[in-house]
């Protein structure tokens, strides 16, 4: 063995920290991207927000005193923290909040107590009830104890008798006092609180109402008949009852307007918006893509501390370093922006009678037929079509929307799976309650358009609509 010199050639990838950084961001949705964008601004005294009404970006070549750009339009939609939602007026047109700001009301006493009513949760609301009830102080606490172990729908989901061991022994409390404090929480609002069992909510309900015939039948029905009532089994139901056509779907129908969870109305629930990081507008016959500028950060270059560098060169290296990454982010951001650009509008082109007509007029699109359109890697497109969303004249939709497998037609062409789930809606919705649709009936009425689709595959695309199988849609 001895020591030799070898050459060897070879190719690898290298992503230099830019590339990273612009991939990194690519990926982002708006929401992400502004908590990264601020963290930046902590980090780097070379960064800073524009907050005035100037342009958005400066470009990442402009040298370090500059401060304000031509203005670039933006396009992108993301999780949207903004209290005030933006939409298209009456006219088509997009109206936005600006910097978050908008006119309103000077009636705030009234929001306040909105916000104070949305807040109330349920025990809260059922605490106050009983505050005001005419019961001693000992049936009172029960009370809340058994207020206290409801869940969020106003489920008792545990028996009195696993209750009762969770009590001081001292107190001597016995199972028919809890039977009885029970009894007080059911009496209490909304009907069918403290129920054990979705039978004994919508019972509660009924008992709740005004007796009458239609009232009576329905108590009966939850009482005794709901199963045959959950499978539509209404010829059976009719003989043992001995009722009509009539009576059962009034009862039926009173039924249905009870709510199984009573408590969810106080449930907090957390409301989220979305921002749009694309505009889409029909101008001149064409629908054109611009972006959202409420979506698109303002960042430029800290005047001050790039003149104090411009000054001192050669000798502030932690700062050279700083305003060379500042620089990188703000044109990473602009080249974030335009890819997202690029692709809407493609998708828009390929799209245009999905503006014009609806779903029913989609049709079949890839992420690689994008990606050859535009010249950019397939990966890239899905990067930028995720948690990225398009606010048009039919709603916002994710970039991801568009996009859709295809099913073969009778032509030789293709159809697209939103169109056909569309499709399927509409004949649904058209269908007589009384004899509705089954799933291979809805694949022949689709065949005589055209359109070759498998019974089961019907059944695949009705399942993801929550359309109910066709035993469940009829009605008496």
């Amino acid at each position: 063995m001895k020591p030799t010199l070898q050459l060897k050639l070879s190719q690898h990838l290298t992503l230099t920290p830019q590339l990273q950084q612009s991939i990194k961001l690519l990926q982002l949705s708006t929401l992400e991207l502004t908590q990264e964008i601020e963290r930046f601004l902590l980090e780097n005294p070379m960064l800073e927000r524009e907050e005035g009404d100037g342009s958005d970006f400066v470009p990442a070549n402009s040298s370090a005193t500059s401060t304000t750009t031509s203005e670039t339009p933006a396009q992108g939609e993301e999780q949207r923290t903004e209290a005030e939602p933006s939409g298209f007026d009456e006219a088509g047109d997009w109206s936005g909040t600006g910097n978050g700001s908008s006119s309103r009301d000077d009636d705030d006493d009234t929001d306040f107590q909105e916000f104070q009513a949305a807040e109330t949760c349920l025990r809260d609301h059922l605490d106050q009830q009983v505050a005001l009830s005419p019961l001693t102080d000992r049936d009172r606490a029960l009370v809340r104890f058994i207020i206290e172990a409801l869940d969020d729908d106003g489920y008792l989901n545990q028996s009195l008798e696993e209750l009762l061991p969770l009590l001081p022994p001292e107190l001597e409390i016995e199972l028919d006092d809890l039977s009885i404090a029970l009894h007080h929480v059911q009496s209490l609002e909304p009907a069918g609180i403290g129920a054990r069992s979705p039978q004994e909510c919508l019972g509660l309900q009924l008992r709740a109402m005004p007796p009458g015939p239609i009232r009576d039948l329905a108590l009966k029905i939850v009482d005794h008949h709901l199963e045959l009532l959950a499978e539509r089994n209404f010829a059976r139901l009719k003989r043992l009852l001995g009722c009509d056509d009539e009576a059962l779907r009034a009862a039926h129908a009173l039924i249905c307007r009870l709510d199984p969870h009573p408590g969810s109305q106080y449930s907090a629930q957390e409301t989220r918006y979305v921002l749009p990081d694309v505009v889409v507008r029909k101008m001149r016959g064409r629908w054109t893509v611009t972006l959202n500028p409420e979506a698109m950060p303002k960042l430029r270059i800290n005047a001050l501390y790039a003149s104090i560098l411009q000054q001192n060169r050669g000798t502030g290296g932690a700062l050279t370093s700083q305003l060379q990454e500042a620089r990188w982010l703000i044109k990473n951001v602009q080249q974030r922006f335009d890819t997202i650009l690029r692709v809407s509008q493609a998708i828009v082109d390929q799209q245009r009678q999905f503006f014009d007509y609806g779903e029913v007029a989609m049709r079949p699109l890839t992420l690689r037929e994008i990606a050859d359109q535009l010249e950019l890697h397939e990966s890239t497109v899905s990067r930028v079509t995720t948690q990225k969303f398009m606010a048009t004249p039919r709603g916002v939709f994710e970039l991801k929307y568009f996009f859709g497998s295809h099913v073969a037609t009778d032509t030789g062409g293709a159809a697209s799976s939103t169109a056909i789930r569309a499709l399927i809606r509409q004949l649904v919705e058209a269908e007589d309650r009384k004899k509705p649709l089954s799933d291979a009936k809805i694949a022949e009425l689709l065949g005589q358009q055209g359109i070759v689709v498998a019974r089961r595959t019907i059944a695949k695309y009705r399942e993801s609509l929550n359309i109910p199988p066709v035993s469940l849609r009829k009605t008496i």
